[in-house]
């Protein structure tokens, strides 16, 4: 995770430092201030930490951890592995987390679905792994 957002945040200051001496010639206002810049980068980084949290938490659930012992599927692992998907990837499985612990907090899931769940997840993660280190 940290190499991937290295390289991204070494490519926009890159781009930055190339765009400043357009900056200085024009005043247009289709060029974005380093302001807005910086807080749009920010606003990423902070959405990316927030969604490994949330999965991170649902992982260490007590139904999710029980699941991982049944398939013997370590949780850490799947953590680890977390941190490679992209962006949007992870938005996605971590509205999916929320959703299930909603309806697991509601009783509207059977320990056997959850762990039905926890595999399609952990499978999930380990072939987006794989697809984003082609």
């Amino acid at each position: 995770m940290f190499s991937r957002f290295r390289h991204l945040l070494i490519t926009l200051i890159l781009s930055m430092l190339a765009a400043l001496p357009l900056m200085s010639q024009t005043t247009s206002d289709h060029i974005v201030p380093p302001k807005d810049l910086h807080q749009a980068v920010r606003a990423a980084a902070q959405a990316r930490q927030d969604h490994l949290t949330k999965l991170d938490k649902f992982f260490a659930s007590e139904p999710a951890r029980k699941s991982f012992e049944t398939v013997k599927l370590d949780p850490a692992k799947v953590s680890q592995a977390l941190t490679l998907l992209s962006d949007e990837d992870l938005a996605r499985l971590a509205a999916q987390s929320e959703k299930l612990q909603k309806d697991v907090a509601a009783g509207a899931l059977t320990n056997q679905q959850i762990t039905y769940i926890l595999i399609a997840l952990g499978t999930a993660v380990i072939i987006l792994v794989i697809v984003a280190a082609r």
